[in-house]
């Protein structure tokens, strides 16, 4: 008998074996429910996410006023946006709050995390308050607020005039401040970076920090020279997470300019353009195409700290 038929023989013979069959019937069972309990989130995930990117990718090729039906243009949109001086500004506004506000919110979330990582009393309830900004943060109510503080008769003249500093500036009224605002009510939102740069400096052996006392290393010492290194897989996680967030910020801008994305476009993030386009305008076809030129933003920027991270992060391996 040759190998190959006495290999099919012995297929055959475990096909008519009855545990087999019964143990395969029970692992299909098994894939079935599993499937099953999937079932919702490829639902959401094809209805909700993947079949508007596709349909907002068709669109970014049409002229489309959501009342008459796309018309095919080709790539006239992206050609459009070359010449748009109003999308120019959006995108430098959109890079100074990403490129400013993210790396001084990481700053304070590191420093409060290494203050509550000394082990304070309390310290559960300390993590919970600096915690909240970060889920009221993005909210219409804290923005209105901010509004408030930062306006002419606000908390910050009043604080300004009561250290002998007469103040009138509208922080938020002034355009060479509006966007400073924006970016501090950003930094102020350090609570959820916070938490993570906590659990990473508790991730950090105790002995190392103990031989370089030993060896006579002071303070900065031991933060340039292990701190930074031991923690840099998280510092990269948590950069990558804000510059995704900071380019998709809208609701800060919309409420404290009023939607306008003044003063003189001081605050016209690129997603308040976007959402003037397509729900202002009713150009949806142009907002499609500035969407995914957004996405091609974030990729090219998480690309880049992908790149950088092989000269700064450092693992354990």
């Amino acid at each position: 008998m040759s190998a190959i038929s006495e290999l099919s023989s012995l297929r055959r013979g475990r096909a008519r074996d009855p545990e087999e069959a019964r143990l395969r019937r029970k692992a299909g069972q098994d894939n079935a429910a599993g499937y099953l309990f999937l079932l919702p989130w490829l639902i959401g995930l094809i209805v909700i996410t993947i079949g508007p990117m596709l349909a907002s990718l068709y669109l970014s090729f049409t002229e489309y006023s959501l009342i008459q039906p796309p018309e095919w243009i080709g790539l006239e949109n992206f050609q459009r946006m070359l010449g748009d001086t109003r999308l120019h500004n959006s995108i430098r506004v959109t890079l100074i709050y990403v490129l400013v506000g993210t790396p001084l919110q990481l700053a304070l979330a590191l420093a409060i995390a290494m203050l509550l990582d000394r082990g304070m009393r309390g310290l559960a309830f300390y993590r919970s308050v600096f915690y909240l900004p970060s889920m009221l943060g993005g909210s219409v109510a804290i923005a209105v607020l901010w509004r408030q503080i930062f306006g002419t008769d606000g908390l910050v003249n009043q604080f300004l005039g009561a250290i002998g500093i007469n103040s009138s500036t509208g922080w938020i009224s002034d355009p060479d401040y509006a966007l400073g605002a924006i970016i501090l009510l950003h930094v102020w939102t350090f609570g959820s970076p916070m938490v993570i740069f906590l659990a990473g400096l508790r991730q950090i052996p105790a002995m190392y920090y103990e031989a370089a006392a030993v060896d006579g290393a002071g303070r900065w010492t031991r933060f340039f020279k292990i701190t930074l290194p031991l923690l840099s897989p998280i510092i990269f996680f948590n950069v990558v997470l804000q510059v995704i967030n900071a380019f998709q910020s809208f609701t800060q801008a919309f409420v404290v300019s009023g939607g306008t994305g003044g003063p003189s476009d001081s605050t016209m993030f690129f997603t308040l353009y976007l959402y003037e386009m397509g729900f202002g305008r009713f150009q949806m076809g142009y907002a499609s195409a500035m969407a995914w030129f957004l996405l091609t933003m974030v990729a090219a920027f998480t690309a880049l700290n992908f790149f950088l991270a092989k000269f700064w992060v450092f693992y354990d391996d």
